[in-house]
């Protein structure tokens, strides 16, 4: 064992893991930052369209980056082969994002502008990102509203015609772009149209149904994918010069999250596998504006909004227990605790702040609802300054959608919410050019690592994922492919035989277990262990406990799992085997990374390590890093280490009040 390969000490997770050899992003340009993607852009090599034909990009995902990024790329010249498991690509769940997209465009004169942008993001991911990549992130985002506009996106607009814009937490500027509650929506929408239209030209081959179960790796580089009908259950191969995956996050790893219940880790897992390196796996984020659970039946959380706490108010009783009606308690008996508690932001303190104050809220008592996991999110003041009719143009379909699921009417009563898993800022490792660890494998939106840090500030993931597809993917992708030709790799090439029999005999080895137990029961009991030993509040001990678990539910889950059926066709019950099979290893290296890093940041709260006041307390001399892991096949998994270099924002005691 090397130097840099030695067995961590007990309190970095007491020998569960090797250290492996340091990692750095190479590829950002070392002049001014404000300077690095225009010098990047100039340096990537560039490919001549008469040879752009000749080429081929398989693009997994059809959300903001999947779908903007084969639309662009596509619009280029190159071959594009276009995978999504739905039947169209409009359903990627980047069309249930909400509240906004945002840009530095400072229509409000506000006081904003793109450093303004980079240095909220930088600070509301709690000093755990990477410099260049945010403020390349801020840079793109205002090419991003002119292009959506261009492709007729109806975004707000104020009486002017001017583009409407509201505040997100985090911020004390108006910067985010919305288009009602429904903006995820009318941007899938139009990136959506813009790969149609490449598809019916012919430079994009459109596969729906149809999901990755696998990445070929040939040489050392992705050269394809083996993917499986979900129709037919016929596995297939499917090569390229370049693979490029944006398949999402892993939030449904906690069973309940406001993810689609189809979103899964899957094809980012398997690249995993194969050696792209995983990055910051324990940073997941919990959306504080939620509609509680509701019973034990229930499979999924739903989202309101966090563009509701600009004009809703969050408040409890002050009355530990009172269980009287809202509206039968008096204003001065109501604690508006975030108002109270953070004066500079008040409700509109970034999403991890928010979840935890509501979470202790609730331990002392002062929840509401069924088993007091809940707050009340109250717009009557709102109501009685702008009028119903403002509120309504401004929220009316979410209003719709909390009085459908709750039977209350908010327009009447607040609404209750409680925080919930929304968001996942780990994914795979990659450097400024969006290469992973493996050459020839691109890695875009959510399912990557590299803007948010240990918290994402709401509005900025359609931000991410439309700079990752129209702007960043098609320059990068570019450059790699100047070193085209490859050369061909035949359908019979052992990597590929080998990745396609490795893709059987995990679908045989399911399918043959027959046991007893549902899919969704194994799912359910993961998601609680994660959700209680690595959600809003972890520990030392519980973390040890869930490792401790987890490998025994897995094997249980690999003996006992029922799955009816067979492979030959659609069968939902082994596309979800397939699934949480993945989850199953994924919460076990999420435990491990979240006992490993002895600190709290953003989204990552370790009880151990906290200020006097309850706020995440980091350890910046220790933990100043992204933690890059490698997958060993039985062994001990390597953790690699990226050290963060801030010479733009230094880090402090992030602090809202």
């Amino acid at each position: 064992m090397s130097e840099l390969q030695q067995e961590p000490t007990a309190t970095q997770g007491e020998g569960r893991y090797v250290l492996g050899d340091p990692i750095a992003d190479n590829r950002a340009p070392d002049s001014p930052i404000g300077d690095r993607w225009d010098d990047r852009k100039f340096s990537a090599r560039l490919v001549n369209p008469a040879n752009r034909r000749k080429m081929s990009v398989i693009v997994v995902g059809t959300g903001l980056a999947g779908g903007a990024a084969a639309a662009t790329l596509g619009e280029a010249g190159y071959h594009v082969k276009s995978f999504c498991y739905q039947d169209t690509p409009r359903r990627a769940h980047s069309i249930a994002a909400q509240g906004g997209i945002n840009a530095a465009k400072n229509y409000r004169n506000d006081g904003d502008s793109v450093h303004r942008l980079f240095y909220d993001t930088v600070k509301g991911g709690d000093f755990r990102s990477r410099e260049s990549n945010v403020h390349r992130l801020a840079e793109n985002s205002l090419s991003i509203i002119d292009q959506c506009v261009a492709q007729g996106v109806p975004f707000a607009r104020e009486y002017s015609g001017l583009l409407d814009t509201r505040s997100f937490g985090g911020t004390q500027v108006s910067r985010t772009f919305y288009a009602r509650g429904q903006t995820g929506q009318q941007l899938l929408l139009g990136a959506y149209q813009a790969l149609e239209r490449q598809i019916a030209a012919g430079t994009v081959e459109m596969h729906p149904r149809t999901e990755m179960l696998d990445l070929i790796v040939v040489d050392g580089r992705a050269r394809g994918i083996v993917a499986r009908s979900v129709l037919t259950g016929e596995i297939e191969t499917y090569l390229a010069d370049v693979v490029v995956l944006c398949t999402g996050g892993y939030g449904n790893v906690y069973y309940l999250s406001t993810n689609a219940k189809g979103s899964n880790v899957t094809a980012a897992w398997r690249a995993h596998r194969r050696g792209a390196l995983f990055a910051n796996p324990c940073y997941t984020q919990i959306h504080p504006t939620c509609i509680p659970v509701s019973g034990e039946y229930q499979s999924k959380l739903t989202l309101m909004s966090e563009s509701l706490r600009n004009d809703g108010r969050v408040w409890v009783p002050k009355e530990r227990g009172d269980e009287r009606p809202p509206h039968e308690i008096p204003d001065d008996e109501r604690d508006y605790y975030l108002e109270r508690q953070y004066p500079a932001f008040g409700n509109l303190v970034p999403r991890d702040i928010a979840s935890r104050a509501a979470k202790n809220m609730c331990d002392a008592e002062h929840g509401v609802g069924p088993g007091g996991l809940g707050v009340y999110l109250d717009f009557k003041d709102a109501i009685g300054r702008l009028g119903r009719h403002a509120v309504e143009a401004k929220y009316g379909n979410l209003f719709e959608m909390y009085q459908r699921i709750t039977g209350d009417d908010p327009y009447e009563v607040p609404m209750r919410i409680y925080p919930a898993i929304h968001y996942t800022m780990g994914g795979l490792w990659v450097d400024y050019d969006l290469r992973s660890t493996i050459p020839g494998l691109f890695v875009g939106g959510e399912a990557n690592f590299s803007d948010h840090g240990a918290n994402r500030l709401g509005a900025s993931a359609l931000m991410q994922g439309l700079s990752d597809g129209y702007f960043i993917l098609p320059t990068t992708v570019a450059d790699y492919l100047a070193d085209a030709p490859f050369a061909e790799v035949p359908e019979d090439h052992p990597a590929v035989r080998e990745a396609v029999e490795s893709t059987h005999a995990r679908i045989d080895k399911l399918l043959s277990a027959n046991g007893n137990r549902t899919v969704d029961s194994f799912h359910r009991e993961l998601g609680q262990l994660v959700w209680d030993q690595c959600g809003m509040a972890r520990s030392k001990e519980g973390l040890e406990k869930a490792l401790d678990r987890i490998p025994s539910l897995r094997e249980e889950f690999w003996r006992d799992v029922k799955i009816v059926g067979t492979g030959d066709g659609f069968n939902q019950s082994l596309e979800k085997a397939n699934r949480v099979a993945d989850f199953m290893e994924l919460a076990e290296l999420m435990c491990l990374d979240a006992l490993h890093r002895e600190e709290s940041c953003g989204g990552h709260f370790r009880v151990e390590h906290q200020t006097e006041d309850g706020e995440a307390q980091r350890d910046d001399e220790d933990f100043s890093y992204v933690a890059a892991w490698e997958w060993t096949d039985g062994g001990k998994p390597v953790l690699h280490k990226e050290d963060l270099e801030f010479s733009y924002v230094h880090p402090s005691q992030r602090s809202y009040k």
